[in-house]
């Protein structure tokens, strides 16, 4: 048997609050980036219940934290968060654990190049 509380629909202010979207200047709990991610992202669709008010269920909160995290923690363009949820769509699945694993090679990747650079930049000045 499921937790209901894991299973029920959120609010878009607890849903704000599961990631933690806090409003820079006032330090509260802000909606507006859930919003705006909801005009960017097909796969972001929330159940418009009494009234209009936004409800996400669990599926559409993995969705909104892989898109919080490849943004702001990986630093990602909005195109490009775009293509990886398209392929994701495609291949039925996104592991933020295989993303995470292929961004620290890729970061592993970088040094190593950087080194490379500036040894070849030292034996350049060593002429």
């Amino acid at each position: 048997m499921t937790d209901k509380s894991e299973s029920a629909y959120k609010t878009i202010g607890e849903v704000a609050e599961i990631l933690e979207l806090k409003s820079k200047k006032k330090g509260v709990f802000s909606t507006h980036t859930i919003r705006f991610w909801e005009t960017q992202f097909k796969q972001v669709k929330p159940k418009l219940l009494n009234s209009n008010r936004r409800y996400y269920d669990k599926k559409t909160i993995d969705i909104l934290k892989k898109i919080k995290f490849l943004l702001k923690d990986q630093g990602m363009t909005i195109n490009g968060v775009k293509k990886i949820l398209d392929k994701a769509n495609n291949n039925d699945s996104l592991n933020l654990d295989e993303i995470s694993n292929n961004s620290i090679r890729t970061n592993s990747f970088k040094n190593k190049i950087l080194k490379i650079s500036k040894i070849v930049k030292n034996l350049k000045n060593y002429k």
